[in-house]
């Protein structure tokens, strides 16, 4: 083997895994060891925990590893594209070593951080965790600022309690791990972690960020997290979800948990969210986001792409501009019609949106049924559509995602891997089909 004997866990975090063709496969995320019985022996790296895409991640064993260079990983061939399911034996390095508390044994009252573990390859080709690199001093919250306290390489057997649970572990070395990672790549990784490690995950996260990651994930793993935050913290990271999901993780709370959560959110956002937990959740109304782009109808095609432009909206909300009457809040006044992207960027700057109206599209009320707005954004090709009340002004827009959100079964997510494992098996099968899906873990 090539590749340098001794590696160490979080440099191999994100670094790109490729085949002997050089055909990339994907990304690393995390480092399956296994604690063995016998005291003296040092916990046995079993396999890499692999991102394919689809958002999969999957098992690369250690014996499919031919080299870990600077940057890259290669593997033997093809891997199994069974999603990776941690068994109760089994710990994940980064999720769960990193940030944790222990002892050494020289010292036992001495406790120290564990900042990186390194594995090394033995003589009999298994991989082997040798080396815990520590730092003294209290814990470090925050992975980016600068960590004060000596460090320390020290042998396995030279510390306490890497192996099982912990009660004091933080998780900013894992959320800096996963900057570049989108919100539902990490709502799928904590959905694969315990309880507690989920908690202390959701709560190294900052909150702009935490709240575009509850909005990827179930129903009752929402309401886990919120529930362990604390209630300020819970009410900040509503405040930065998009009002239709606050409302709906709302929803699931009991009515005096809710009115504490509203009530310890800015009164603005909180509004807003009141205004659409009113509605039932399948109609119009309680489908609806209260905040899409509203311009009066002499604002020019210019001032509508600078609109459009801003980064914190979605492809959904930033297709259409929608041209109302004063106020542009909505309730706004009266609902005048729609400009489509395509059609702005086809006019001059200076035209006024108002005379590019897109009136055909008829709105929808608060409570049309989840049916009849999927049939309207089906008829007319659309990515929104407008909501107004009886007497024409807009309080809101359906976008596709929400309507998708409700339609697709509650599993959605694990089908899709189903049907991209059938396509790469179905792309890839050759005469080591059987060899290739049968590799299982040691």
């Amino acid at each position: 083997m090539s590749s340098p004997t001794r590696v160490f866990a979080a440099r191999l975090a994100g670094i790109a895994v490729f085949d002997p063709l050089g055909d990339r496969v994907g990304r690393v995320r995390d480092v399956v060891v296994v604690f063995r019985s016998r005291l003296r022996q040092r916990p046995r790296a079993i396999g890499l925990v692999v991102e394919v895409p689809g958002r999969r991640r999957v098992f690369l064993p250690m014996t499919r590893v031919t080299s870990m260079a600077p940057g890259q990983v290669i593997s033997t061939g093809l891997v199994n594209m069974r999603r990776f399911e941690q068994r109760p034996t089994e710990t994940l390095v980064i999720a769960e070593m990193l940030e944790r508390r222990v002892t050494l044994v020289q010292e036992p009252d001495a406790e120290v951080t564990v900042e990186d573990v390194a594995i090394e390859q033995q003589r009999s080709r298994d991989w082997e965790l040798s080396k815990v690199f520590v730092r003294h001093g209290p814990a470090s919250r925050v992975a980016r600022l600068r960590r004060r306290g000596s460090t320390q390489l020290l042998d396995y057997h030279e510390v306490a309690g890497l192996a099982g649970t912990h009660s004091g572990q933080g998780a900013s070395l894992l959320a800096a791990s996963l900057e570049e990672m989108k919100p539902a790549d990490i709502a799928d990784l904590l959905q694969d972690l315990s309880g507690k490690r989920r908690l202390e995950l959701a709560s190294a996260l900052h909150d702009e960020r935490l709240a575009d990651v509850l909005e990827e994930l179930p129903d009752e793993i929402q309401v886990e997290v919120l529930s362990g935050l604390g209630s300020e913290r819970s009410a900040d990271v509503l405040e930065e979800m998009q009002p239709d999901d606050a409302a709906d993780l709302l929803g699931e709370l009991s009515e005096e948990r809710r009115e504490q959560l509203l009530g310890l959110m800015e009164p603005d956002e909180a509004k807003d969210v009141r205004r659409l937990l009113a509605y039932d959740d399948d109609t119009a109304g309680g489908l609806m986001t209260p905040e899409p782009v509203v311009l009066p109808p002499e604002a020019t095609v210019a001032e509508a792409l600078a609109h459009v432009r801003r980064s914190e909206l979605s492809p959904a909300l930033a297709a259409a501009v929608f041209v109302c009457r004063p106020p542009q809040e909505t309730p706004t006044g009266r609902y005048l019609g729609l400009v489509h992207i395509q059609r702005m960027l086809r006019e001059a700057p200076h035209e006024q949106v108002g005379s590019v109206l897109d009136s055909g599209v008829e709105p929808v009320t608060v409570d049309a049924s989840l049916t009849r707005v999927t049939r309207v954004l089906a008829a007319y090709n659309l990515v929104s559509v407008p909501v107004t009340d009886e007497d024409g002004r807009l309080l809101g827009v359906v976008t596709v995602d929400d309507v998708l959100d409700h339609t697709l079964p509650p599993d959605w997510r694990e089908h899709d891997d189903l049907l991209a494992e059938h396509e790469d098996e179905r792309r890839r099968a050759g005469p080591d089909r059987a060899a290739r899906t049968g590799e299982s873990r040691a």
